[in-house]
């Protein structure tokens, strides 16, 4: 928990005017926050994965929620957030091989999740972490919670989401690699 308490701290510096870092924070003070059975809300972990290029970026169609995502998940209980993400992209698109671009957080995304299936309603609090692969070299599996994986152009992501983080994330990718 220190860990990720210090990345948020840092994620904070980074991002000033994002005002999800304090909500963040008193939710992992109030403890079993990792667990996907705690209704009131948990982390999930995500990874942004950019192609060897910068200009994709890797998305799936979430067959559950019906909409264009980042590939992530529950972290089943891990507190390593980062370990998690990698965990999450690897099993939803089948690529082994993933470059970890940096392991601070690159997004914070507070949301509410519907009612599916026997789950009520939650909160997610979303960890977001840069990842590349190749997507010229990686063969990509379509996993069974997903319609589709798929490499889009960063500038029509949006297209297939148009959610302020999706949006929030395509600009912090344009502007660290400086893509027009």
């Amino acid at each position: 928990m220190d860990n990720l308490k210090k990345l948020l701290q840092n994620y904070s510096v980074l991002y000033p005017n994002e005002n999800n870092v304090k909500k963040t924070l008193k939710f992992l003070e109030e403890g079993n926050c990792f667990s996907n059975t705690n209704f009131d809300g948990h982390f999930t972990a995500s990874a942004w994965v950019v192609d060897h290029h910068k200009n994709k970026v890797l998305m799936t169609h979430h067959k559950k929620l019906n909409m264009w995502l980042q590939l992530g998940g529950h972290t089943d209980g891990e507190e390593d957030l980062l370990s998690a993400a990698l965990r999450e992209a690897k099993e939803e698109s089948g690529i082994e091989n993933f470059k970890i671009i940096s392991d601070q957080i690159f997004d914070l995304d507070i949301h509410n999740i519907p009612k599916i299936d026997s789950h009520p309603p939650h909160t997610h609090y979303d960890v977001r972490f840069l990842f590349e692969a190749n997507s010229k070299k990686e063969k990509v599996v379509v996993s069974e919670e997903s319609n589709a994986v798929v490499w889009i152009d960063i500038n029509k992501a949006c297209e297939k989401n148009s959610e302020l983080s999706i949006k929030r994330m395509v600009d912090k990718t344009m502007s660290k690699f400086k893509i027009d």
